[in-house]
């Protein structure tokens, strides 16, 4: 309904090259992936081509090394460019999270040698990962997985079902988690399986309430052989390795959660500024200019956030909580801000003619992944009070 460009984000970079950065994924955002958007979400396409892009732009391993063709870029960066990719279209947001989050394990714990052999394809050969630690039984209690790898002289034998696997049944590599010992967290080991290894195949994709061009299926192991070449760490050091991994990945999950909620503040200015209810743009009534005040400082807040925790990463300082504390903040105030966005466009909000409502339906699932909110709630308060039952 209206022309009005809503103003780029203020941020604060460390570098004159970190802003030319910004600057180039704003402009691919904003020529890539927004104008297609609505509509490859309402097919349920995934944009494969614009992953493409952004691999030979080099924004697919910017956390990691240049020596293996990532961008050597801080976290505090990484988590803007997620917040600008995550405003023009979440499936490409989210996208990008996990595909980092498949590479971590690899990038910090494999050997030289490992990371010379599969970081470069990873980082910047155009490849896409997932990551498969949840189960159809095991979500919250991830600990509990069931999924089994047998040693069989230099091969490992892959057996079990891998549940709400983002890029499932396209990605080109999966980081997996499965269980080499014991019952509980110390009998997990983590793998780099191929998508394309004999045994390896997913179910139909889920069908989803938002993020419907954003695959997610459950990734089934049929006796799956991969060497001993392609665990990742130690024999039983998987769990740790994979609760490490969603540390950094709960930041990228707030970043998008910023990102989008941000798209949906724009979005619902540019209709109160246009909209004219009484002779008056319905933005000069009070109890509107209230709701867009609250949204914008909730994703000013949510933006801080996310950025000091990035920042304690950056300084090599404990995280956890604070990425647990952004991941809760930030998730929740994208549900309140694109749902106060359906307000403000009030009818309109509630059709597909705007883009608000599927804000609303996407930013529900950021309270859902990688660690509900419910869980981060736990984590929170063991830092802050211990752990139970002491």
């Amino acid at each position: 309904m209206s022309d009005r460009d809503p103003q780029p984000v203020e941020r604060q970079l460390p570098t004159e090259e970190a802003r030319d950065l910004l600057a180039l994924v704003r402009e691919i955002a904003q020529r890539e992936i927004a104008p297609t958007a609505a509509e490859e979400e309402e097919a349920g396409r995934f944009p494969r081509e614009v992953f493409t892009l952004l691999s030979r732009s080099g924004l697919l391993g910017l956390p990691y090394g240049a020596e293996y063709g990532g961008g050597d870029q801080p976290y505090e960066v990484y988590l803007q460019v997620l917040e600008e990719l995550a405003m023009a279209r979440l499936t490409v947001g989210i996208g990008v999270s996990v595909h980092t989050l498949a590479s971590y394990a690899l990038a910090t714990y494999g050997t030289k040698q490992q990371q010379v052999e599969h970081l470069p394809a990873m980082l910047g050969g155009g490849l896409l990962g997932a990551y498969c630690l949840s189960e159809p039984s095991s979500g919250s209690d991830a600990a509990s997985l069931r999924t089994k790898a047998v040693r069989e002289g230099e091969e490992w034998v892959l057996n079990g079902t891998k549940a709400w696997i983002t890029h499932g049944g396209i990605a080109d590599f999966y980081t997996v988690m499965a269980r080499t010992g014991e019952d509980g967290p110390r009998g997990i080991t983590a793998f780099l399986v191929p998508g394309d290894t004999p045994g390896l195949g997913a179910a139909v994709p889920e069908k989803k309430m938002g993020l419907k061009g954003s695959p997610t299926a459950q990734v089934h192991l049929d006796g799956v052989r991969i060497g001993d070449d392609r665990r990742i760490g130690d024999e039983g050091q998987g769990f740790s390795i994979a609760l490490s991994a969603l540390d950094s990945g709960r930041l990228g999950i707030a970043a998008c959660a910023i990102g989008l909620a941000q798209a949906a503040l724009d979005q619902a200015v540019a209709y109160a500024t246009e909209r004219r209810q009484f002779g008056r743009p319905v933005a000069d009534f009070q109890g509107l200019r209230f709701m867009i005040a609250d949204m914008a400082t909730q994703i000013e807040a949510g933006r801080a956030l996310y950025l000091a925790a990035a920042r304690l990463r950056d300084a090599g300082k404990p995280f956890a909580r604070q990425a647990a504390m952004a991941k809760l903040h930030c998730s929740d105030t994208a549900m309140k801000v694109t749902t106060d966005a359906v307000q403000i466009l009030g009818g309109y909000g509630y059709t597909a003619d705007f883009p608000a409502e599927r804000y609303m339906r996407e930013a529900k699932v950021l309270q859902i992944v990688e660690g509900t909110n419910q869980i981060q709630r736990m984590v929170i308060a063991r830092h802050v009070a211990g752990p139970e039952g002491r």
